[in-house]
């Protein structure tokens, strides 16, 4: 009984003080590969530390969310003008508001009806503001124009129109204007004679609310998640089969080749992992003679395919370079964190340190020396980190030796909160990573053993991720 246990079949049990050569064993490695010279595989590491997520099925959903409360700007989609009454009340009728987002809250280039403002009836009150120009007396010289904020309040929505092909969509609304430059409507500040005009393309928000004492409840509305699939990829690496006079054979340099080899398995294995994580194409093939072909995403390709791409040169960028880009980069209401972990190329890295004329720092430092903080300190994993702190976020550097070759000139900054490693585990069976022994056949004199894994990428809100790529202009 004692022996049929410690045979067993079941993957991860491994009975304590069992070595590498134990007969028939199926061992389970998951976490532990990872620990293999890390500093040649730090996308893996990172993953494997902070973003493991099993998976119980091989093509695995998943719902991204958007919060579009945080959302709820928009701009004009077509001109509107009014001259003011004389009266204390201004209401501007058909004005045209379209939302640059879609209804999962990814920002898009065609107009989108802003479903955030509600319909007519007992809902109405939401108030808005819009830029917009004020002119105190109207005439043909146009030299007393005031720009500005319109302050209104939304009385009826007349419709919300989709957008179609090339055609923009838009919410179709009207409204009283309650202020302009936070000074209330009045006779006596905008005269009858004035005239205030909001121009197509004109940004505005919502403001909030105001209901009337005693009214009724709004109407309600809700932006919708996102659905995503990913793949379990399935990797082998086998080694080939060791004759029974090879194992026993004493080699020179290192006496036992069996174990050598194993060690090189091990790591080519931790590799394949790591090319996949990062360069991997997506999808699921069918095999006429197998079962289907199953192949994860890796983050750069899928980055550059659906996340945020930017361009920075070797010769002119500074920090003020990347601040411009960081603005929008690091924008909240995008689902982002506030760091950034950046694979890097050597010749990237290289670039960020050199205080030389034409490089990152020189370039920073001599153009003013307060603004700039640059750092190189020590990850929590064992690598070298340059950590660029910005106004808006932080940029932590690591040099990742795969990018070399024609990604020698690139960067992937990525947002671990939104990436996660997703073994195929279920039903009792761990398929992250583990060793097969013995597969040899049972008329072979020799021993061949194999390390299997399948697991995938899991990528939210890519718009949270960035391939930065580095010119020479």
């Amino acid at each position: 009984m004692a022996i049929s246990s410690k045979y067993s079949q079941q993957t991860g049990q491994a009975p304590q003080g069992v070595g590498i050569n134990d007969n028939r064993r199926i061992y389970n490695f998951g976490e532990r590969i990872a620990e293999l010279n890390p500093a040649q595989s730090p996308f893996f590491v990172y993953l494997n530390k902070v973003g493991r997520k099993p998976t119980d099925d091989p093509v695995f959903k998943f719902l991204e969310q958007r919060h579009q409360w945080q959302r709820r700007n928009f701009k004009m989609e077509s001109a509107v003008g009014a001259t003011a009454p004389s009266g204390g009340a201004l209401s501007l009728s058909n004005i045209k508001i379209m939302a640059m987002y879609d209804k999962y809250g990814r920002a898009t280039t065609v107009g989108q009806p802003a479903n955030y403002i509600l319909d007519s009836g007992d809902s109405v009150g939401q108030m808005i503001q819009i830029a917009g120009t004020f002119e105190p007396v109207a005439d043909a010289t146009d030299t007393d124009i005031v720009a500005g904020t319109l302050t209104l309040r939304v009385t009826n929505v007349d419709s919300h129109t989709a957008a179609s092909g090339s055609t923009d969509g838009y919410t179709q609304l009207d409204a009283d204007v309650i202020a302009f430059n936070n000074i209330p409507l009045n006779v006596t500040d905008h005269p009858n004679t004035s005239e205030f005009v909001i121009a197509d393309g004109s940004l505005g928000q919502v403001i909030g609310s105001a209901h009337p004492e005693g009214g009724k409840a709004p109407d309600g509305w809700e932006d919708s998640l996102y659905d995503r699939e990913g793949y379990t990829q399935i990797f082998k690496t086998a080694m080939k089969l060791f004759s029974g006079t090879a194992m026993a054979t004493h080699y020179r340099g290192y006496s036992d080749e069996f174990k050598r080899i194993w060690k090189e398995k091990l790591m080519e294995h931790k590799m394949d992992l790591e090319h996949a994580m990062l360069f991997g194409v997506g999808g699921s093939d069918e095999s006429a003679t197998t079962g289907p072909i199953r192949k994860t995403w890796g983050i750069l390709p899928y980055t550059e395919r659906y996340g945020t791409n930017m361009t920075f040169d070797y010769t002119t960028s500074t920090y003020d370079s990347f601040i411009d880009n960081m603005e929008s980069f690091f924008a909240p209401e995008s689902g982002n964190s506030g760091d950034k972990l950046v694979l890097a190329s050597r010749k990237v890295i290289g670039f960020l340190n050199k205080l030389g004329t034409g490089s990152f720092l020189g370039n920073t430092v001599g153009a003013s020396q307060y603004k700039m903080d640059v750092q190189n300190v020590k990850g929590a994993f064992g690598h070298e980190v340059t950590k660029v702190n910005t106004i808006f976020g932080n940029l932590h550097f690591v040099a990742e030796p795969l990018l070399r070759g024609l990604y020698e000139d690139y960067a992937i900054a990525v947002d671990t909160k939104n990436v996660a490693y997703r073994p195929l585990v279920g039903n009792g069976q761990n398929r992250d990573t583990h060793i097969t022994t013995n597969i040899q056949g049972n008329d072979e004199d020799g021993r061949r053993d194999q390390v299997m894994t399948e697991a995938g990428l899991e990528i939210q809100l890519p718009e949270t991720h960035a391939v930065m790529k580095f010119i020479t202009s």
